[in-house]
């Protein structure tokens, strides 16, 4: 026992001490798996077995107000993302073909640090978009795809954080960041109510921008098999099949949505007869017709149809 107990000490403290960049791993959630996890824990647990138990016997919470503070809120820390990773790196120093890690302690080098940590810290705070869809009983929502995307994006980006703030990999982050700034923005007038859904023509083209997200950080990855900076080469295991995964979803769900004129028409009809226009079937929500924009109208690689919801 006592064997196995120093193996254990040794291998975890290679892993979550030696390996990681010791200018971010003192930092809050970062040097410990334990508590992320019991975050992500918990909020599954609530997502898919406390919450709409709780709910069950009780009326949706509307939260007009909150949603729009909250996603006003997202579109900002989105706008900084998005200028940080940018200015600090991808439109000045960084290579679009293969960028290491910067270990060092530079004011440079730790902007870009502090931007991948935030990143961090911003896919924890979107975990309440779910939180809302349970409390407004809107449970139709809270899909396989959903469940997934914000399951897994904390886990990424606590990695990144912890063992290569910077560098290549953040590209695709910045990328993220923007697509968040138009989603989010597209949820807070969405949460205003009806009188702002004639303003939201544009929902069809956040899913076409979402995709084209995916092939760009496909074939940005896809560069680490080619070229050799230091950047680890493993992180395509990841990248790549995760872009296939999550492009094919949205692109299911595109087609199956907007991809015949008839169909889309007939669509357009009925939402206009229901005084839903653009699929804005639950008003005031986290900018609530999430349906194509992060998974939440697909289920297991499945579409919603929005008059179901």
């Amino acid at each position: 026992m006592a064997l196995f107990n120093n193996s254990f000490s040794r291998t975890y403290h290679r892993l979550f001490t030696e390996l990681a960049d010791q200018r971010t791993n003192h930092w809050p959630l970062i040097s410990d798996p334990m508590p992320g996890l019991t975050i992500i824990g918990l909020y599954l647990y609530f997502s898919l077995k406390w919450g709409p138990r709780y709910m069950e016997d009780k009326k949706p919470f509307q939260l007009q107000k909150t949603l729009i503070v909250y996603n006003f809120i997202q579109v900002l820390v989105s706008c900084f993302l998005f200028h940080e990773g940018l200015d600090a790196g991808w439109l000045r120093s960084y290579s679009w073909k293969c960028q290491p890690v910067d270990p060092s302690n530079s004011p440079e080098a730790m902007r870009v640090a502090r931007g991948v940590y935030i990143y961090f810290l911003a896919k924890i705070s979107e975990l309440l978009d779910t939180i809302f869809f349970v409390i407004r009983k809107k449970d139709r929502q809270i899909t396989f795809l959903h469940l997934y995307h914000h399951t897994v994006m904390p886990m990424i980006s606590w990695g990144a954080t912890k063992y290569f703030p910077g560098g290549h990999g953040t590209l695709i982050g910045v990328m993220n960041s923007f697509v968040h700034i138009v989603m989010y923005t597209y949820y807070m007038f969405s949460a205003m109510g009806p009188k702002y859904q004639k303003y939201l023509f544009w929902k069809k083209y956040i899913t076409t921008l979402q995709m084209l997200q995916f092939c760009i950080a496909f074939l940005h990855s896809s560069q680490l098999l080619f070229y050799d900076c230091g950047y680890p080469r493993w992180s395509v295991v990841f990248t790549l099949p995760n872009s296939i995964f999550f492009y094919y979803l949205f692109y299911d769900f595109y087609y199956k949505a907007y991809g015949k004129p008839g169909d889309r028409k007939a669509k357009t009809e009925e939402k206009i007869t229901n005084g839903n226009v653009n699929g804005n079937a639950n008003g005031i929500a986290n900018g609530s017709d999430n349906g194509n924009m992060e998974g939440n109208g697909v289920s297991n690689g499945k579409v919603k149809n929005k008059k179901d919801e």
